[in-house]
């Protein structure tokens, strides 16, 4: 299922476009997003739209649900295993336990974060962020 929305181009780079657009009822519930009213997105402008025109732009809803896990579930489930492995680590070698169980931790969430940012990356690509639909 695909969402849409609707907003104004900002601003242009090449083939993708910044829009701002107005927050819908998924928004309120998030509130990730900064400001009150209005989110700013980058699209992929298909259909050449100019600064300061109205467009629609379809927001694939599958990759909304996997970003949000990718950032808020990702890391805690890493950084619990982190744990685990130095907690492991300690009982095998004879480490100090609470010197080990942090510092795996911290290891698997500076791997975790440096995943996102390859994740961040990838998914700015045509095929799977907002597309500009049409031109109102």
């Amino acid at each position: 299922m695909k969402k849409g929305a609707e907003g104004i181009v900002i601003a242009l780079d090449g083939k993708i476009a910044k829009v701002k657009a107005s927050r819908h009822n998924d928004c309120d519930n998030c509130g990730a997003c900064p400001g009150d009213n209005a989110t700013v997105m980058d699209a992929y402008n298909q259909v050449d739209a100019k600064v300061g025109q109205r467009v629609n732009v379809e927001i694939p809803e599958a990759n909304m649900v996997k970003a949000a896990f990718i950032v808020y579930l990702l890391p805690l489930i890493t950084t619990f295993m982190g744990f685990l492995i130095g907690l492991w680590i300690s009982q095998k070698y004879g480490f100090p336990a609470l010197l080990s169980e942090v510092s795996a931790s911290i290891v698997a969430f500076v791997l975790t974060i440096l995943y996102i940012k390859y994740v961040d990356r990838s998914m700015t690509k045509t095929t799977k962020m907002p597309i500009i639909r049409d031109v109102i």
